[in-house]
């Protein structure tokens, strides 16, 4: 194997964020790769950039935590989901309303868990929550943020929203989806999804750096040297601070950091080992996961012709795929808006997580070029030898 010529070429990787960040379009980046060939293990980490740019400037590091953002959907809310159809609790195509009754109000009756794992279930991909609670604290004095009710409040208002599309009509990505899901793995579980999500896949697959960080009143603060290690994210003008060891999204934070969309934190290490996770149960070499249960999650749907979804994960849009090219059709990834990324072939059993803060400080929030380019460009140094 040409060790020199792979490595020559996974320098343009780093050349490539580098330009990015010249460019401000992120700050920093860690990446990690693995791919096996030829009876070896390829790997490739790499750190570029800082972590906090202000209040103080602490540079990138393989032990960076960051927020996850979406990456919530499939490695949390996702799995949990999985483990309780596994277990028998929850069934794809139950309704939802078996499970949260008053789901049912405003003709929801035919909705499925099913539909909600694939974006078709009809809900309103997206609601300001966080708006509504500021509107109402500003209007009564009261402090709703952070607590246990507006938490509450805000599952039960997404439970009980009307559908803009009859169930199954169409896919749309969006959050509502995955907090009412978020909502019935607790209802099931009779436990809090941070807990369940700790207790069932967290500490068994050994991720012991992945977490959800509460927000709750009366949680205790995060302890000073793991916020350290936590990239920043956005200068919030609703928060009026930057964002360090507390979660970006604006709805799960008044959510109290708690929830099915957004929330979890973790390093490239620990995103790393739950892919390798994915692929060696895939493939009927380990029993850490239930296999049957995860190769149904992780095949597509086609519910809707256009649609791409597995059940809680994406899967490569030919020839518009934020994984680049050279994923095979059988691959599995998701996105989250603060710059994070997976993508896992269980063909070639490629792995390549990308982990950004690229809405810490930085103006450019739109569109995240580099994501395609660092997948081609890892693969491509990988087929190199």
């Amino acid at each position: 194997m040409k060790w020199s010529a792979i490595r020559r070429k996974l320098e343009r990787v780093d050349r490539a964020i580098d330009k990015a960040i010249a460019s401000a379009d992120l700050p920093g980046a860690v990446v990690g790769a693995r791919m096996p060939r030829d009876g070896e293990m390829l790997e490739y980490f790499s750190e570029r950039g800082l972590a906090i740019v202000r209040p103080e400037r602490i540079p990138m590091s393989r032990t960076t935590i960051f927020d996850l953002a979406s990456l919530t959907k499939p490695i949390a809310t996702t799995t949990a989901i999985m483990l309780l159809v596994d277990d028998g609790a929850i069934g794809l195509d139950d309704p939802v309303a078996k499970y949260l009754p008053s789901f049912s109000e405003r003709n929801k009756d035919e909705v499925t868990v099913r539909h909600l794992l694939t974006h078709s279930s009809g809900l309103k991909p997206w609601r300001a929550y966080h708006e509504m609670l500021l509107d109402k604290e500003r209007k009564t004095g009261e402090i709703l943020i952070g607590t246990p009710e507006a938490r509450e409040l805000i599952i039960d208002r997404t439970v009980r929203s009307a559908l803009v599309h009859e169930p199954g009509a169409a896919a749309v990505y969006g959050d509502l989806d995955f907090i009412v899901l978020g909502a019935v793995v607790e209802a099931v579980s009779h436990q809090r999804l941070d807990d369940f999500c700790s207790e069932r896949i967290f500490e068994p697959l050994g991720m012991d750096h992945t977490f959800f960080v509460p927000l709750l009143q009366g949680s205790p603060p995060l302890p000073e040297p793991t916020k350290r290690k936590i990239a920043a994210t956005e200068n919030c003008a609703w928060r009026n601070r930057i964002l360090w060891g507390e979660v970006h999204d604006p709805n799960a934070s008044v959510m109290g950091g708690i929830a099915g969309h957004a929330g979890l934190f973790s390093t490239v290490d620990d995103v790393m080992k739950f892919a390798q996770t994915v692929i060696d149960v895939w493939h009927g070499r380990s029993e850490a996961l239930p296999r049957e249960t995860l190769r149904t999650f992780l095949t597509r749907q086609n519910l809707q012709e256009s649609s791409d979804w597995a059940l809680g994960w994406d899967t490569p849009t030919a020839g518009a795929s934020s994984s680049g090219t050279h994923f095979s059709p059988e691959s599995v990834g998701h996105l989250g808006f603060t710059g994070t990324s997976l993508w896992i072939d269980l063909a070639s059993e490629a792995v390549v997580v990308l982990l950004t803060n690229r809405v810490h400080l930085v103006a450019k929030k739109s569109h995240f070029a580099l994501r395609p380019i660092v997948h081609d460009l890892i693969l491509e140094a990988f087929e190199a030898g």
